[in-house]
């Protein structure tokens, strides 16, 4: 995603559940250049906010959020995005994978964001099996050597999304596949 300040990562991060980083991208181009504060953003209304990001999917509610998110933002934390999860956590919209997001790539924290392709790649490798995100994170935070953990989630994620695919994965294109769990379905002949 493209962002220029923690609060405009934020703001993206907020933006993309269910969504592609393409289409946020597409949205924030026209949103940041009027209004990448918040209270740029609040001055801006509801319904202007809303014609910003029409084009991604569920953007009254995420308009909602946003609005509710700046306000306490320019109330509570002098504009300012907050440092720790549980202020993260509790701005309207801003869950756990969101926050470990902002933590990590914002702060340098050692978090995983769990989103689908690391859940994904996570349990069909092996590397860290769980039924939750959360149980996944926690498997992540013990196996990925700190060295590495500010930017494994990142790395998950392309894996992820270009090779670990979930329909079809491309295990012949895989550095990893000699340690996978995964073993690929075969047609019988």
């Amino acid at each position: 995603m493209e962002y220029t300040s923690v609060f405009e990562l934020l703001t993206a991060v907020l933006l993309s559940a269910q969504a592609t980083d393409v289409g946020v991208n597409k949205a924030t181009r026209r949103l940041f250049p009027v209004a990448n504060t918040p209270q740029a953003i609040l001055d801006l209304g509801i319904e202007r906010l809303e014609g910003y990001i029409k084009t991604i999917g569920l953007y009254r509610s995420k308009a909602k959020h946003l609005m509710q998110t700046c306000r306490i933002l320019v109330e509570r934390h002098g504009g300012e995005v907050p440092r720790t999860r549980a202020e993260l956590e509790a701005l309207p919209g801003v869950g756990r994978k969101t926050a470990n997001v902002v933590l990590n790539v914002a702060y340098g924290e050692p978090t995983m964001a769990v989103d689908t392709h690391i859940f994904r790649v996570s349990n069909r490798t092996g590397l860290a099996p769980g039924k939750t995100p959360l149980a996944v994170e926690m498997k992540l935070l013990q196996r990925v050597p700190a060295k590495y953990m500010n930017h494994a989630h990142h790395w998950l994620i392309l894996h992820g999304r270009y090779v670990c695919l979930a329909r079809t994965p491309r295990c012949w294109e895989c550095a990893v596949a000699h340690c996978c769990d995964y073993q690929p379905k075969t047609k019988a002949p």
